[in-house]
């Protein structure tokens, strides 16, 4: 396809190398401390284990790919681009470049600054992140990225595996008597609700070895299902999958990244409930995937490195409600990040990587599976990858038929009926392009 025909298409980056590859990963702290809003306006209480940023440094045709991994519930709008904008400004790469994803653990930060100036006037009281900690965590966030320049070495070979993940993902959109019933994470102790089906699920866990002349650099899991077992209390925590993640980065001797796919409608609902032994078996079954993931890696050689972005743009919601007496703190911050939304004036991102025999697929806000499904379609053939959860302002990301038939995720969508087309013709103009 002609530079041209691409314009026609709107992606507005592309970049090939069929020369070498070069590579490294970086790591910080992101726990908030005390004080600061854990989920939406709760304040941090205290901290059960660290929350990290994750992420890594491609180079690769002399232009710069940097991908992070936040352990926060959420982060949009200039939140996003914040953050953002300082991985490009620390690591030297364009912009459009940088990809940032929250792994969207809901005992961590959900966080849209755009919404401020809005609770603000109407819930001053309201806890909202401040600046400073908001710059802080930039700051040490580009330290740890631009630390990893003089870390780079070539990748010799990329690694593809894939292994099922047993009794952790369910599907929280379930039809019963044709109605729609929501399994949230922690209603396993409704039994009705943990004896109903598995659902519709994607049980593999997808991992990329990026290696080196001396081993491992780095590996980029990706699995789809809402990573939370609790919620809302001030404790602050990475979950089952930090735990998971931080038992195979010990065995591996390597960092591992991990990427939330598109899991809008997939929890752990069916297996949970809310219980300390429960997490760590989640954790236990979820790192037993890892590892066999990374154990039934194909190699191959990493000639190829692509980067695409495609502009998303999406029709915004007029519906907020207006923030009223008898709402919650949190009720009211999820209005003003309505509004705030509603006045958004600039196109989201899709985004894909290529690399290798790996394609990786990066969406914002809450995809629903659906979306991973299409996009494993659209690139058939190629080893698909799929990630969710950058910029989260936008809110869930439904099919139209989803709207129809009502339930939680379309009424918390801070976008209109008609998305689906738009989310399809980004997946698939991406996916030509590799």
């Amino acid at each position: 396809m002609t530079r041209r025909a691409w314009a026609g298409l709107g992606v507005f980056a592309l970049l090939r190398s069929g020369g070498s590859v070069r590579a490294a990963a970086f790591e910080c702290d992101a726990t908030p401390p005390p004080g600061q809003p854990n989920i939406w306006v709760e304040p941090v209480k205290e901290a059960l284990d660290p929350l990290f940023c994750k992420g890594i440094v491609l180079d690769g045709n002399g232009q710069r790919v940097v991908l992070a991994s936040l352990d926060w519930c959420g982060a949009g709008g200039a939140t996003n681009d914040r953050l953002c904008s300082a991985l490009a400004h620390a690591t030297a790469a364009s912009r459009r470049h940088v990809w940032l994803h929250t792994v969207h653990q809901h005992a961590a930060p959900y966080v849209v600054e755009d919404a401020y100036p809005h609770l603000e006037k109407a819930r001053p009281q309201a806890l909202r992140m401040s600046a400073r900690y908001l710059g802080l965590l930039s700051e040490r966030i580009s330290a740890a990225a631009a630390a990893a320049l003089g870390r780079m070495v070539r990748v010799e070979r990329v690694g593809a595996g894939r292994a099922a993940v047993e009794r952790v993902a369910s599907a929280r959109r379930l039809l019963v008597d044709g109605k729609i019933v929501t399994r949230y994470s922690s209603t396993a102790r409704t039994p009705e609700l943990a004896g109903l089906p598995e659902g519709e699920i994607d049980p593999d866990l997808r991992c990329v070895t990026l290696e080196g002349e001396r081993g491992a650099i780095a590996h980029l899991m990706f699995y789809a299902t809402h990573p939370q077992t609790f919620c809302c209390d001030g404790r602050v925590s990475a979950d089952f999958v930090g735990a998971a993640r931080a038992a195979v980065e010990r065995e591996a001797g390597a960092p591992v990244i991990y990427f939330t796919g598109c899991a809008g409608d997939v929890t752990v609902g069916k297996y949970n409930q809310g219980r300390e032994e429960q997490r760590r078996e989640l954790a236990g079954r979820l790192a037993d995937g890892m590892r066999r993931a990374v154990r039934a890696a194909a190699f191959e050689t990493a000639r190829d490195f692509g980067w695409q972005t495609a502009p998303l743009r999406l029709s915004p919601r007029q519906d907020a409600p207006p923030i009223e007496a008898g709402m919650s703190d949190a009720e009211a911050y999820r209005a003003a990040i309505r509004l705030a939304f509603a006045r958004r004036d600039r196109a989201l991102a899709a985004c894909a990587l290529r690399l290798g025999p790996a394609w990786v697929l990066c969406l914002p806000g809450e995809p629903l599976l659906a979306f991973q499904r299409e996009a494993q379609q659209a690139a058939a053939g190629r080893f698909v990858c799929a990630a969710g959860y950058g910029d989260i302002f936008p809110g869930y990301l439904c099919r139209d038929e989803d709207y129809r038939l009502g339930g939680y995720e379309p009424s918390a969508s801070n976008v209109l009926p008609g998305s689906e087309e738009r989310i399809h013709q980004a997946i698939r103009s991406l996916a030509q392009g590799s």
